[in-house]
């Protein structure tokens, strides 16, 4: 029995040197995605971007939580508006190194702590802002501040998240909480200008990847 319980305490033990080398927490749940989809801003739409979110976070060893982006979509087709706020749980959310980047939805949409220091990758790496070569901080999300998606007729979601091409455009956030644009906009992680266009070249043209907030939901 105390064999036993030494063993198990020495795999615990590894299992938590693992992680720290890994640079990731146990409990990570929220991150920015190191890579993107491969086709500008078309992820297939809202489940085909979940996914992407979920494949990262697995790989990165955080696959038993259930993972979606902080996307909205526009009302289309028959189809009612997606809210981001409505898709991401109810929080705490803690990055790759265990730190809060938001307690619930009502901060994380007010006084969050969300930056260029603590808005890291499913790997614990930082996003490239401004100042930085490429600049990468444009986040697509397609919504409003308070994370809700625009009910006027223009696109903001780039044909929710099917277009590729260089019609359409999408609502960005700041990821370093800087840029060139007035404030509060420049400041906004999640509303702070529209792509110009929705194929990869675009995306780069004004400073971005086609990278995703991932937040668990469960």
């Amino acid at each position: 029995m105390h064999r036993r319980f030494v063993t198990s305490t020495i795999f615990a033990a590894l299992a938590l040197a693992a992680s720290a080398a890994s640079g990731q927490a146990p409990d990570m749940s929220f991150f920015v995605t190191s890579t993107n989809g491969g086709k500008g801003a078309d992820y297939g739409g809202l489940a085909g971007a979940d996914k992407h979110c979920q494949a990262l976070a697995t790989a990165a060893g955080a696959g038993k939580r259930t993972w979606h982006a902080y996307l909205s979509a526009s009302a289309m087709n028959g189809q009612s508006a997606v809210n981001a706020r409505d898709r991401i749980g109810k929080g705490p959310w803690k990055n790759a190194k265990g730190v809060v980047v938001a307690s619930d939805v009502a901060q994380l949409h007010g006084e969050n702590n969300l930056n260029k220091q603590t808005a890291l990758t499913e790997k614990g790496t930082v996003v490239n802002g401004r100042g930085d070569t490429p600049n990468e901080h444009d986040i697509l999300t397609g919504s409003q501040p308070d994370g809700t998606a625009f009910a006027d007729s223009s696109d903001h979601t780039c044909g929710n998240w099917t277009k590729g091409g260089t019609d359409g455009s999408a609502m960005l956030g700041h990821v370093d909480r800087q840029g060139t644009n007035a404030p509060p906009a420049s400041m906004s992680w999640n509303s702070s200008h529209p792509s110009k266009g929705c194929d990869s070249a675009g995306l780069k043209s004004t400073g971005g990847n086609g990278y995703l907030y991932c937040f668990a939901a469960d």
